[in-house]
């Protein structure tokens, strides 16, 4: 597969307090260690798809992503399914880039209280 770039999907999941700094910061974190884990550039995302739980209202976190740079990208933020019991205040993201990785070498980073959501990934994903 090396010279050929196919479009590759990673995860992540932070949690925020609900205010504008809190969900800022918090998705600028998870967005780089994202970028950072995957050997990401700006210019190879294709879109990145935000959803934060009904708790946090404060802020898109799609802004974060446009002052890291994130200008081309089609950018979407949504509320994430109610789901009782469900982990509060967490913003979740799937990033779509233009890669010469393999998708099952991609690293999905969930960080902090979101390790919960994916006990399954090695601790090394999870920082």
């Amino acid at each position: 597969m090396d010279g050929i770039m196919m479009m590759r999907a990673m995860r992540g999941a932070i949690c925020a307090e609900n205010s504008k700094q809190s969900i800022l910061e918090n998705t600028t974190t998870l967005l780089k260690e994202i970028f950072k884990a995957n050997k990401l550039e700006v210019d190879q995302v294709v879109a990145v798809t935000f959803t934060c739980t009904k708790d946090l209202d404060a802020a898109y976190p799609a802004a974060a992503a446009r002052e890291m740079g994130l200008t081309s990208a089609s950018l979407m933020c949504v509320q994430e399914m109610d789901v009782a019991g469900s982990l509060p205040r967490c913003i979740r993201v799937q990033v779509l880039a233009d890669t010469h990785m393999p998708q099952n070498k991609m690293r999905h980073v969930y960080l902090g209280e979101a390790k919960s959501l994916r006990p399954d990934l090695e601790v090394e994903y999870c920082k």
